[in-house]
């Protein structure tokens, strides 16, 4: 398999069995690759202003509890 037509081909082509397990697969892989990514944005410093953003705007009661 070499692109994504040919992926998306053979997943719609799984049984529902195996479409389970790969969806299971699949929420893992994405979940762990979104982890990395965010661990990678707050190491670099990506997300400083952002955080401060959010500290300045629950200091000044612009946030609520939920």
């Amino acid at each position: 398999m070499n692109t994504a037509k040919e992926i998306e081909e053979a997943v719609a082509s799984l049984p529902n069995t195996e479409l389970k397990e790969f969806r299971s697969w699949f929420s893992n892989f994405d979940a762990k690759n979104w982890d990395a990514q965010i661990e990678q944005d707050i190491g670099s410093g990506k997300l400083n202003e952002l955080g401060a953003k959010a500290l300045q705007h629950h200091e000044s009661g612009k946030t609520k509890e939920m």
